[in-house]
Formats: C-alpha cells, structure tokens, sequence
C-alpha cells in the first residue's frame, strides 16, 4: 500500500479525489503486469486495433502522428502517472503512435481491468476521467500556442506547462527539472525547425529567463517567463482534490 500511495498516477489522481484506503486497494490492482519498453521502439503505432492502454511510471513517452509526406507532429509528451493509449482501448483503434524517449518503465492496463476498477470504485472513475479531460484541455492549449503564440512565448508556455506537469508527480519544482528531450523533439512538438528551436532557447537564456542545457532545465526567472509566456496554470486544474 505505501508503495501504491507514493505511485506518480496515485499522486496525479489525489489531486482530483482525496482517495480512500480502499480506493488505493483497488488502484494497486491496476499495476500487476508491469513492462519495460527500449528507447525508439513503438509501443502503439498509428492504426493498430485491439491494444492494452499503460500507465506510465517511470521514463519519457511522446505521442505523435506521422503526415503523408513523412514528416512527425508530436502531440504531446507523457511523463509518469500518464495514461497512454486510453483512448485507444475505448475506441478499439490508436489514432496515433507511442515512442519512449529513454527506456520506460509501464504498467498494462486492459479494457477489463479499467471496468473491474470503475465497478469496485466509482470515485476512482471520475478521477481517470479528469485526468482525460485534462489531457484533452493541454492538447487544445498546444493547439492555441501552435496558432497563436511567437516562437518565444510558446517555448516558454511550454517549459512551464511541462515543470507544472512533473511538479504533480514530485519530479519537478519552480528550479526546474530533468528533461531529457532533444531540440528535434521540441521542433516537432512546437511547429519549429531545429534551428529555430536553437535560437529561441539561446534567447531566453540570454534574456536571464531559463536554462536548457545538458538535460536539465533551470528556471532563472520564473516570474519573468510566466509574464513572458501568459501562463495562467488553471487549465491544468491542480490547485488540490475537489472530491473528499
């Protein structure tokens, strides 16, 4: 139980719901098949039918789709306590594909056993459902930043949605974080080539407001980014559980 309590999706979920010890029981059910999964090796791909949903618990994860022409739009990245692939179990087809970034660590989750789980604790239900929902007002938030943001502005909204993001599941703080992501990745999320991910960095940095260098990033002036990239953080709906 101590272990399940301090799991990241346990700690993502009490933000919603204050869970029970039974609630905690049951959610502990959900992690009996855990898998590891190498770097660079799909773990969905795009169009493939009948596949288990996974909760992440340790690694990066991206979630993209691959255009006619070839080219990679990543939709967004997934960090510990994420569902991956929920929709896809409910829909019986993935509209899109998994990649590990660095070698994760998951836990499959079959249709049956997010049933089994809804049945025996409804609350638990809810609270996977405003994870969803969630995921879903983060994927409309990037949408905005891709149409509507400059270079600057939607690197920084980015830089801090992620640092809120991992702060949820303790890997995260207003210092900064570990993130292991290439500038490739950043350009394909982002809607930027690589070189103009590069520059935009290289100009926060020199504006004395965030460091990404080596793997990690370092929040120099977190007020000054946040005004720079008008993060409200509401959209994330962390601000403590709304079901006691």
């Amino acid at each position: 139980m101590n272990n399940v309590a301090n799991d990241p999706l346990t700690r993502k979920l009490s933000t919603f719901v204050a869970l029970s010890e039974v609630e905690l029981a049951v959610l502990a059910r959900l992690h009996g098949r855990c898998r590891t999964f190498k770097a660079g090796r799909d773990m969905v791909h795009q169009g493939q039918a009948e596949r288990a949903s996974y909760i992440l618990s340790a690694g990066w994860v991206c979630s993209y789709k691959i255009q006619p022409d070839g080219t990679r739009q990543i939709v967004d990245f997934q960090v510990p306590g994420d569902f991956l692939g929920l929709r896809s179990v409910l829909l019986r087809t993935s509209d899109h594909s998994f990649e590990p970034i660095v070698d994760i660590k998951a836990t499959e989750v079959l249709t049956s056993d997010l049933l089994d789980t809804f049945a025996r604790a409804p609350r638990l239900a809810t609270a996977i459902l405003w994870a969803a929902s969630r995921d879903e007002a983060m994927v409309v938030e990037h949408l905005v930043g891709i149409g509507r943001r400059d270079a600057d502005a939607r690197m920084a909204h980015f830089l801090l949605e992620m640092g809120a993001r991992l702060s949820l599941v303790g890997l995260g703080d207003k210092q900064g974080y570990d993130c292991p992501l290439t500038q490739y990745h950043l350009a394909d999320a982002l809607g930027l080539s690589a070189v103009h991910v590069n520059r935009v960095l290289r100009q926060l940095r020199e504006a004395g407001l965030v460091t990404f260098r080596d793997g990690h990033v370092t929040f120099e002036d977190f007020d000054g980014l946040v005004k720079l990239a008008e993060f409200d953080p509401a959209y994330l709906d962390q601000s403590g559980p709304l079901l006691k």
